[in-house]
Order: C-alpha cells, then sequence, then structure tokens
C-alpha cells in the first residue's frame, strides 16, 4: 500500500487548497505501465472516498491536458529565452557556494533536475531570476509563482480545469520533496474560480500575501 495526496481547490473559505491523503494498493516498478496502474488506483480509492473527477497533473496521465501540466513540460519565457517550469526553477536556485546556474535554462528539463552542482553547492539560500531575488519561505511559494505565471497566458483555454474536483502526481511523494505541479495547479483553480488571478498574477508580493492561506 501506498498514500499519495490530493489536491483540492475551494471555491470559498480560508483555504485556497485542502489536502486529502489516499491510502491505495501500489505497484512497484518504473515502467509507464506501472505508473499508470498506480494513477489508476489512486483514482479509483479516492473515487470511494467521494473525490472525484480527478486529474493527473504528470506525464502519465491519461488526458492531453493532464500530461502538457506537467513541470517537465509547461513552456516558461523569461528574457526571450523560452525553456520549462522546471529548467527555470532549478536555475534559478542560489546556493551557499554558487549559483543561480542559469546555463540550466538552456538544457532538458531532465538535465537540468540532475545536474551535480545542484547537490554540491552547500545549503540552498534564495531564488534569483533575473534582477529579482525569492526566498525560501513559504517554501513552495517560487515554484508556484514560476507555475502560475505559466499557466497565465492560457488561461482561457484552463478554465475547463475547473470541472474538476481535484489534481494528483503519482509522482509526488511528500516524504522526498515539497514541490508539486498537482498543487500549484489546485491553487491556480482557486485563484480563478475566486476572480483572484489577476491580481496574484501581477507581482510575486500580491502571490506571496495569500500563502498563509493556500495549503493545509
Amino acid at each position: 500500500m501506498a498514500e499519495r495526496p490530493v489536491f483540492l481547490p475551494q471555491r470559498e473559505g480560508l483555504l485556497l487548497v485542502q489536502t486529502a491523503r489516499v491510502e491505495f494498493p501500489w505497484h512497484p516498478g518504473m515502467a509507464p505501465v506501472q505508473k499508470k496502474k498506480n494513477v489508476a488506483e489512486l483514482h479509483s480509492a479516492a473515487h470511494a472516498l467521494g473525490l472525484y473527477p480527478l486529474l493527473e497533473t504528470s506525464s502519465k496521465s491519461d488526458f492531453e491536458a493532464g500530461r502538457r501540466l506537467s513541470a517537465f513540460h509547461l513552456r516558461y519565457v523569461h528574457d526571450n529565452i523560452e525553456t520549462t517550469v522546471e529548467a527555470i526553477f532549478q536555475g534559478s536556485k542560489v546556493f551557499e557556494f554558487g549559483g543561480p546556474f542559469t546555463d540550466l535554462y538552456h538544457r532538458t528539463p531532465r538535465e537540468a533536475k540532475l545536474d551535480p552542482r545542484l547537490q554540491n553547492s552547500g545549503h540552498l539560500i534564495a531564488f534569483k531570476l533575473g534582477s529579482s531575488s525569492f526566498p525560501l519561505s513559504p517554501p513552495t511559494a517560487f515554484y508556484d509563482w514560476l507555475y502560475l505565471r505559466a499557466l497565465f497566458p492560457h488561461r482561457d483555454w484552463l478554465r475547463r480545469l475547473g470541472q474538476f474536483q481535484g489534481f494528483t502526481d503519482i509522482e509526488f511523494n511528500p516524504a522526498k520533496s515539497i514541490n508539486c505541479q498537482a498543487r500549484a495547479c489546485a491553487l491556480f483553480v482557486a485563484l480563478e474560480w475566486r476572480n483572484r488571478l489577476d491580481w496574484a498574477h501581477s507581482s510575486f508580493d500580491n502571490f506571496l500575501s495569500i500563502q498563509s492561506a493556500a495549503y493545509i
């Protein structure tokens, strides 16, 4: 058995995103077919709890929209450079002894994520994108900000996401990492529902002000 989160955007109330932790049978293995089985098991177990319909936001999704919402696929434009959210996120990290490693903006998302400098440069101390610096706290703020800005130009097409009650990412294990594209997607939907998307997108300070109410 395994446990994974389902992220639920909220139309009203203090919280923008709630997290439901769902237990389901796990199929070990790295093959795509095994991961697709795990998505199906997770969604089936969530359905039994009344959580449906759900959208898997990864390359293992059965829906094109879900596959396009992967940070490895989603495009981000910065200073006339078009790359992926994942490459921008990894290349903007600042460590005690190096960074940001902006050459990673030109790499594939997998190459950027696995660059050895990210492990060998000391503790992560901040993020820097262009001339702007971004704090480590709240822990997911910078990642979510990048994701939101990448989605924003497509917001009209993405209004269809409102048909889903929640979002999942079978690759995300909260015991090993904190940033999650499914949670960022749920946040995008909650802000759209509340007519706060334009305001949150307009500045990082605006976006930061919502973080204390974003998740539980």
